[in-house]
């Protein structure tokens, strides 16, 4: 164990965390070595103490392997990568979970009932509680969003709220992600490897399974078809093969037993969707889709879009399909949005938010500007329509030529700014070059919301800064992820259930989802019926067209991990 984790009490400070709080470190109490870890990493630490470093890179460059050979990489560079994933998981006591699980379960239906406000009745921004010029300069709030609701009122299908712990220890929330949020794929592929490369772990720590996502997430695109369809015809819309998130795509579509499609595989006729097969024109009822705003609609958005239909939106708004997650939700992602949800919170439920934001300062406000100009070399700044840590400042990071750019963009353009403390994530031991050190981390819960019930996935996505005092997460800037582990007695809150003894192969098989053959049962299109895919149509004469929109949209819109 000496081996495996020497020099890891002396990285723990960095000259950034020296200037302020040290990180909170999930494994080790910062008063202690290693040696003694805190009660949830106790059995992960004894089963660590039997490796040597060497095994352990051993099992990680296996796990790479298995990935690049699966097809589960990301883009960096223009080459392609198997995405990383570190072989030490991230591990969640049960009673922590559930905190969190009520917090996104929460957070999620205050940001439905603000959609349906402001693309309603706008009750909210009439009593005060937020101004009227934050929604109308949005740059994604589409007023021709205005109207349309699905058959269960749903907007946000499907949510990822990402979290941080603090110095403290405490969770937060750093934002909000509902228009195309992706990364449960690699939630999926994590838990599969892991489980077969340490199962008794799964057993011995009663790891929660993750299998359950795409039937929840199928069950919520069922409720949401339009009224008077018993057996829905639901397909997975994607921009195409040159985004970076077409493996979660592919992906969720076979498990679901689903149609993936692109835009050309669609069409609009009397006030429906329509898919093309092979077997004929099919009627399409729900469409979850991954395709952005801008892009989905030509008659509506880009007139030069080739990646949606024209007359969808015309077709949702005639309650004929249903698309998922509804166009318009961007502005629920609006960073400025994202202060005012603690006020939305209390407006719209009676309550006090269970997952605190992150002290924010709003740019718009002249004092609130003026101190932040005076204090921009010891903040956070970052653009409110940004993702994937897109335009993000880290002031003390940043040269004064640097801040100097940035001191005139935010005079210019203050509403287009927040600016928050350096809040140093939380670290979790990581295997990197020099060995076992401690690395800051995030956590994207997933959540799905059926209209009854908002499902929360046990973990969800960890990612990972694997360069030393990074606190950018994503993997363009050089991230990876943990698989994360909620351990221990599942809640027996009503409707929860108790966990019963299973076997080790029994436990490893229910940890990720099942292969798309054995799914069968639940594919909606017959082999005769399948759609007819554009690959192999003869002539395509927009594919330099196609590809650059792919392209374009992946650099601006899903809310990945990249």
């Amino acid at each position: 164990m000496e081996t495996l984790f020497d020099g890891y009490s002396n990285t723990r400070e960095t000259p950034r965390v020296r200037k302020g709080a040290a990180a909170w470190d999930e494994m080790f109490p910062k008063t202690d070595k290693p040696g003694n870890p805190r009660a949830p990493y106790k059995e992960l630490y004894n089963a660590l103490a039997q490796m040597s470093q060497e095994e352990l890179r051993g099992r990680t460059e296996a796990l790479a392997s298995s990935y690049l050979a699966q097809g589960v990489t990301f883009d960096f560079a223009g080459e392609e990568r198997p995405f990383p994933l570190d072989a030490v998981p991230r591990v969640i006591e049960a009673d922590d979970w559930n905190n969190v699980e009520r917090g996104v379960q929460q957070r999620v239906k205050v940001l439905e009932m603000f959609l349906a406000d402001v693309y309603g009745p706008q009750n909210a921004v009439r009593d005060g509680v937020i101004p009227a010029k934050l929604i109308s300069t949005s740059s994604h709030y589409h007023r021709q969003a205005a109207g349309i609701r699905s058959a269960n009122g749903v907007r946000i299908h499907v949510a990822g709220i990402d979290l941080i712990r603090d110095q403290q220890g405490d969770w937060r929330v750093l934002e909000d992600n509902v228009r195309v949020p992706s990364g449960v794929s690699y939630v999926i592929s994590n838990r599969r490897v892991m489980a077969q490369t340490l199962p008794e772990l799964f057993v011995e720590m009663s790891v929660r399974p993750v299998g359950d996502y795409p039937y929840k997430l199928l069950q919520a695109l069922q409720a949401s078809a339009p009224d008077g369809v018993d057996e829905p015809t639901i397909v997975v819309l994607t921009p195409g093969v040159y985004n970076s998130a077409y493996f979660e795509h592919t992906l969720l579509a076979r498990l679901m037993g689903v149609e993936l499609v692109e835009g050309r595989d669609l069409f609009c006729s009397n006030g429906r969707v329509w898919m093309r097969t092979t077997a004929g024109p099919k009627r399409v009822d729900v469409i979850y889709r991954r395709v952005d705003d801008e892009y989905i609609d030509p008659l509506q958005f880009r007139p030069d879009s080739i990646l949606g239909s024209p007359g969808m939106l015309l077709a949702a708004r005639l309650g004929h399909v249903t698309i998922a997650n509804a166009v318009g939700n961007g502005v629920a992602d609006d960073k400025l949005v994202y202060t005012y949800v603690p006020e939305l919170t209390k407006y719209y439920l009676g309550e006090e938010p269970i997952l605190p934001n992150v002290d924010t300062w709003r740019l718009e406000e002249p004092a609130a500007l003026e101190e932040v100009l005076d204090r921009l070399d010891e903040l956070v700044v970052k653009p409110v329509d940004g993702s994937g840590g897109k335009g993000l400042v880290v002031g003390p990071d940043a040269s004064k030529d640097e801040l100097d750019a940035l001191r005139e963009r935010l005079i210019a353009d203050p509403r287009g700014w927040i600016a928050q403390p350096v809040v140093q994530f939380s670290t979790i031991p990581t295997l990197v070059e020099d060995g076992m050190r401690p690395r800051h981390a995030d956590l994207r819960p997933f959540a799905v919301n059926s209209g009854d019930d908002v499902f929360v996935l046990p973990g969800g996505l960890t990612r990972v800064a694997l360069p030393e005092g990074e606190l950018v997460v994503n993997s363009s800037q050089g991230g990876g992820s943990k698989d994360t582990w909620v351990v221990g007695p599942i809640d027996e809150r009503p409707g929860k259930g108790k966990r019963e003894h299973v076997s080790v192969s029994d436990l490893v098989a229910g940890q990720a989802t099942l292969e798309s053959d054995e799914l069968d049962s639940t594919s909606q299109t017959s082999h005769e019926s399948k759609a007819s895919l554009p690959s192999v149509l003869p002539q395509d004469h927009d594919a330099t067209k196609r590809h650059q929109q792919q392209e374009q949209q992946q650099q601006s819109t899903e809310e990945g991990v990249n």
